[in-house]
């Protein structure tokens, strides 16, 4: 991928529109690449080898894929819990136990998800997860995050800082998400890692 270059500061409409329209180049052969190597760089964080559970999320479209990380942490012991999207746009979370465990869900005509098809944890059950694992379209070098808009996961992270719960934060983008600047919201938290194809980056101490 070619690096994202902007004039000046953007909004985040405007950072969303630039990002999504290099994702949106890239080929089934780039996704299929950049996938395996995405999981063999998060697998050497210390976070995930030592965890018992992650809550994680099933990639779609564009998006660095996450099914190939998924199955390692799986085959490693590891308890992954993925998310099920709620009308409020809240998540609701399941066990993810193989691909044939998902089931493709469209939400009205916004979006098509993969979702956990076994039993609901309540959305609580994030709480329960020592890493989450974030989408998101970029990060800066202070570690905030760009999500997509709809909230999901600034709910999420509200719900772990109510519960007193601190999980790593780990967004999983390609190179050249890694950007100089992310605007930012009072509620926006950095997280602690970003991994890409190429490597890890950190942004505070280990939790």
């Amino acid at each position: 991928m070619r690096p994202i270059a902007r004039p000046g500061e953007p909004d985040k409409r405007s950072l969303r529109r630039e990002i999504l329209a290099v994702r949106n180049g890239l080929t089934a052969d780039d996704l299929r690449e950049t996938s395996a190597a995405l999981a063999a760089r998060a697998l050497e964080l210390p976070e995930l080898a030592r965890a018992g559970t992650v809550a994680a999320y099933v990639s779609v479209g564009s998006e660095p894929g996450t099914l190939a990380l998924l199955d390692a942490l799986r085959a490693g012991g590891v308890r992954v819990l993925l998310p099920a999207l709620l009308p409020d746009n809240d998540l609701d979370w399941g066990e993810y136990r193989g691909e044939g465990s998902l089931a493709r869900v469209r939400h009205g005509g916004r979006m098509t998800l993969w979702e956990p098809a076994g039993e609901r944890l309540g959305p609580d059950a994030v709480t329960t997860a020592d890493a989450v694992l974030l989408p998101g379209l970029a990060v800066d070098a202070r570690g905030m995050r760009l999500g997509r808009g709809g909230g999901s996961y600034d709910r999420v992270l509200a719900r772990l800082e109510r519960a007193g719960a601190h999980p790593a934060l780990v967004v999983l983008l390609y190179d050249a998400e890694v950007v100089a600047h992310v605007p930012e919201e009072p509620h926006d938290r950095p997280v602690h890692a970003v991994v890409t194809p190429s490597g890890v980056r950190r942004f505070r101490q280990e939790p």
